[in-house]
């Protein structure tokens, strides 16, 4: 037990920077108490302040008797009294109130508070010690010395003296086992860090092998094989690398040392946190009638843990994919129409509780709340540092925060997100195969009959009705500890406390999210990538010189959706608020959108074919390879998948908005229906392949990638 207090006085020793000094004056001053100190030669004389000679860490008391020291290791009184049971207790107790009515004569240890009977004569206050010591060891039946222990053990440290000793020495797994040997195995764990898992048995026998030859045959004691499992059983606790998956093993080995630090965001938007993942379930691809895994985009607001966007895409997700769920986060897409009025925002992503208009709650809400992000948290995917999805960022006054690599929990709660998702929503549906192949069942693509549009219409009722209404226990208000609170209170308790919520204004916001391009305006329009477009404006604009100097003289520019060709948007100058579509010389042929990826493939399809081909020829010719059931690659399954979507990636205001799923029946329903039969296509050999680079090379023409980069997209497990 630790002294809690220090006499000092003319006499008393410490060791002061290194050397032995006593303490040979007190003196009181207007700065306070000091004291003249001298060494053990008296040669050096020493004035210091008594505050600093007790609390430096220059100095340290030298006891002068048996008792505990300042720096005593043993624990406090507080601890040792805690760690006792009730019997153990009542046991010191009593033999406390032995030890009182031994000095004292009373049980209490005073008079004010003695008993009827007290005190007896055998311990009267008058009687010699050592008559009272002999009394009490023979009414307790004990020796002598135990008995003065007892007292001494009292006099120093109080009830905790009696206590029963314990020992305070650290467990010891490693046994007696050579330390040398300890640190070489730990070393070669530690290199197994970035590794695939090693056996027990390859440590043992690289660790033997190193004291070998660091120390010789004979300088350290090997142990036993049995003792060498046990020892290494102890070092996972220092670092783990047997019991955990490796990926898990990695995480733990990059924490930092020193004491975590965390973001702390005070109202909503300050922090939006931006993440992609591979969904741990089958969908089905309506245009091959094959299994396809997706990809799903979330954007969440970090103080609420409001979903506020997302996107499920199939294969893989695009930049596209990005600027338009960070677009959800300022539009939110409308609600569904069977979906409960609780899990309905208002349009602007005010709460329902702050509504004075009743006629307002009865508008069509919004599946989240709408909010102008301060701040992107993403991680080091190609699609969050595009150019694209920074130039939008940009433009909107958005702070890009980036994560530290491979240091997922820096979007932590975005991370438990996705596995609340799955473990609440995807592992309950058809065609789930589980987060890795040693979890996966026979054949879960056997069940799997859900459509990606159904899939992603699925999740976001499931976010809207469930996830942003159930308590989560880590939204907490540190005035109100223990009410946990869901995700929309959360959302409304934000709005109280900041005051405001910031939402755009511009009813054009969805131009903003396009890729831009830099073009010079002919008397033919512009043209893109061999895509001619043009429009009534831009005759207005034919003879003008461009104030744009930033990407050379003469361009202007114009917006791209690379997920719809057929048009592009230019915003007129002398209306800054308007924007004007330019259509694709060949966008009247043709009867749905069609991607920038779809059209390249189409050229190398008819390029392949023809002699001379045209951008005409070579969508028709794709169209119909498609609608006969030619499209044999994975590549192009992707392509046409993505042009079967339902849903526009993002909503302009001059196009017609489409519908929500609203006919998607219920999850029970969809899982009562029969299973769709899957067409087995094959691959054509001399066909040329379509391109899957990212959309954001700005030369389209690379085409050199690999035929076996979706190899795993649509692979059947």
């Amino acid at each position: 037990m630790s002294s809690t207090a220090v006499r000092v006085g003319v006499g008393t020793r410490f060791h002061y920077d290194g050397e032995v000094v006593e303490v040979v004056e007190l003196l009181s001053t207007t700065a306070g108490n000091e004291v003249v100190l001298k060494n053990a030669t008296g040669r050096r004389i020493v004035r210091v302040s008594l505050r600093e000679l007790l609390t430096s860490d220059r100095a340290r008391v030298i006891p002068s008797g048996p008792g505990p020291a300042a720096d005593d290791p043993e624990d406090t009184a507080t601890v040792v009294l805690a760690e006792l049971t009730d019997s153990e207790r009542q046991r010191v107790l009593e033999r406390a109130e032995h030890v009182r009515e031994v000095l004292t004569g009373y049980r209490s240890g005073t008079a004010e508070l003695a008993a009827a009977s007290e005190p007896r004569p055998e311990y009267a206050p008058h009687l010699s010690a050592t008559t009272r010591y002999e009394s009490k060891a023979a009414e307790l039946g004990i020796g002598l010395r135990t008995l003065k222990r007892w007292i001494a053990d009292f006099r120093r440290d109080g009830e905790a003296g009696l206590a029963p000793k314990r020992e305070r020495g650290a467990s010891e797994p490693l046994g007696r086992t050579d330390e040398r040997w300890v640190e070489t195995a730990l070393e070669v764990m530690v290199e197994h860090t970035g590794e695939s898992r090693p056996s027990r048995t390859m440590v043992i026998d690289r660790a033997n092998a190193r004291i070998t030859a660091r120390f010789g045959s004979d300088a350290v004691r090997l142990p036993s094989r049995t003792t060498a499992f046990r020892v290494l059983e102890g070092l996972e606790r220092r670092h783990p690398t047997f019991r955990l998956s490796t990926k898990r093993n990695r995480d733990i080995a990059d924490r930092p040392a020193e004491a975590y630090g965390k973001l702390r965001p005070t109202r909503p938007g300050e922090y939006v946190l931006m993440d992609s993942t591979r969904l741990d379930a089958f969908a089905l691809d309506p245009v091959t009638l094959r299994w396809i895994n997706s990809e799903l985009t979330v954007a969440m607001d970090w103080y609420d843990r409001c979903v506020v966007g997302l996107r499920l895409t199939p294969v893989s997700t695009k930049s596209v994919d990005a600027a338009s769920v960070l677009y959800q986060v300022f539009r939110p897409r409308p609600a569904g129409a069977e979906w409960p009025e609780y899990a309905v925002w208002p349009e602007h992503g005010i709460p329902q509780a702050v509504l004075m208009d009743p006629a307002a709650i009865e508008r069509p809400g919004a599946a989240g709340p709408a909010m102008a992000p301060e701040t992107i948290v993403v991680d080091h995917g190609k699609i969050y540092v595009s150019e694209h999805l920074t130039s939008v960022c940009r433009r909107m006054g958005i702070s890009i925060q980036p994560a530290r690599l491979r240091t997922g929990r820096d979007k932590g709660p975005v991370e438990r997100f996705f596995r609340t998702l799955r473990e609440d929503l995807l592992q309950a549906l058809p065609g789930y195969k589980g987060p890795d192949v040693h979890s996966r069942g026979l054949a879960p693509e056997a069940d799997a009959f859900f459509f990606l549009d159904e899939l992603e219409a699925i999740i976001r009722e499931w976010v809207a009705t469930v996830y942003h209404h159930r308590p989560h226990s880590s939204l907490l208000d540190s005035h109100l500890p223990k009410l946990k609170m869901s995700p929309a209170m959360m959302f409304e308790h934000g709005m109280e406390r900041a005051g405001y919520l910031e939402v755009p204004r511009d009813p054009d916001l969805g131009y903003e999210f396009l890729k831009t391009k830099w073009r010079t305006i002919q008397h033919y329009g512009v043209e893109i990538d061999g895509r001619r477009y043009n429009g009534p404006v831009l005759k207005d604009y034919e003879h003008e010189t461009s104030p744009y100097t930033g990407k050379g003289e003469g361009r202007w520019p114009v917006q791209v959706d690379p997920d719809d060709i057929t048009r592009v948007y230019f915003r007129d100058l002398d209306t800054p608020r308007r924007w004007h579509t330019l259509a694709w010389e060949h966008a009247p042929s043709l009867e749905m959108p069609l991607s920038e990826d779809a059209l390249l493939f189409a050229r190398r399809l008819a390029a392949s074919k023809y002699t001379y081909p045209d951008d005409k020829l070579a969508v028709a010719d794709l169209f119909e390879r498609w609608n006969v059931g030619l499209g044999k690659t994975l590549p192009e399954r992707r392509m046409a998948l993505r042009l079967s979507r339902e849903q526009a990636t993002i909503d302009l205001p001059e196009e017609s908005q489409e519908p929500a799923v609203s006919a998607l029946p219920s999850v029970a329903r969809v899982l009562a229906a029969s299973t769709a039969s899957c067409e087995v296509l094959t691959a054509v050999d001399d066909e040329p392949v379509a391109e899957m680079g990212d959309d954001d090379a700005d030369d389209l023409e690379a085409l050199e990638i690999e035929d076996d980069f979706y190899a795993d997209a649509l692979e059947d497990v």
